[in-house]
């Protein structure tokens, strides 16, 4: 996977799964997610999984 393909999917799992998570723990109102324990733990893996990907990502080196 290029670099900055990694980031930017990495970024917008973080951003996402931090929603979801916030979502799940009854912070954010307004959704069916709202108050869900599963959607607390799929936004946790996202955060992670996103994370995961934004350092991968960031400490390839260039080639070529």
């Amino acid at each position: 996977m290029n670099k900055w393909v990694s980031v930017v999917v990495g970024a917008l799992l973080v951003l996402f799964g931090a929603v979801w998570t916030l979502q799940g723990l009854n912070v954010i109102k307004g959704s069916f997610m709202t108050g869900q324990q599963l959607w607390t733990a799929i936004g946790l893996l996202a955060v992670i999984g996103g994370i995961t990907l934004l350092v991968t990502g960031l400490r390839k080196k260039r080639t070529g």
